[in-house]
Formats: structure tokens, sequence, C-alpha cells
């Protein structure tokens, strides 16, 4: 499985509607073959600082980064952000989430 997490700092005055911005993206990467998931969070320190955490099947990366709604979902985010991304993107052992073992219920 491939594992992403990516920050994106956004301009102040897009912070409180950036979700709105980038739903059509959103919608569309959900719905791509071998998506496991893509679900954003908001930092609780920094109010202009989103974080994308996305999944995909081993041989889905690739259809995701070539297709119509990633290159349109860049060209979107690209005036809304104040600095380039930082990302993690690496392959890991497993299919989906797994149990925290520290926490059982």
């Amino acid at each position: 499985m491939i594992s992403i997490i990516v920050k994106f700092k956004v301009k102040p005055e897009y912070a409180e509607n950036w979700m709105e911005h980038v739903r059509e993206f959103t919608e569309a990467t959900r719905a791509e073959p071998g998506n496991k998931w893509f679900d954003w969070c908001r930092s609780v320190e920094d109010p202009h600082e989103y974080v994308l955490l996305e999944a995909f099947d081993d041989d889905a990366g690739e259809a995701h980064v070539n297709s119509d709604h990633f290159a349109k979902g860049l060209e979107t985010m690209r005036p809304l952000i104040s600095e380039t991304p930082r990302i993690i993107s690496r392959q890991v052992e497993g299919d989906g989430w797994d149990a925290m073992g520290e926490l059982q219920k």
C-alpha cells in the first residue's frame, strides 16, 4: 500500500474555505479505483495548515498522479497556498488500518 501525508500551508484568506476549494478534487480522488482513503485534517496548532492523509493500492498511485482531476486540483490549490507543501510518501506493508495494540477496548 502507498501511504502519503501532505502538509499544506494555506494563505490566511483561504483557510476558512479550504475544504470547499478542494471538494471537487477530494471527491474525484475518493472515487478512484484503488483509493483507500483521502482524509483532510486541520492543524489544532496552526489554523492555516491542513494535513492530507491518503492511501492507495500499490498499483493505483501512477493513475492518481496522471489523472485530469489531479492536475486540475493542483492548479486550484497553487494560488491558495503560502509555501510548497511538505510530503511523506512511502510504500508500507498491510492493506489498511490496524487496531492500536496499546489502547485495546
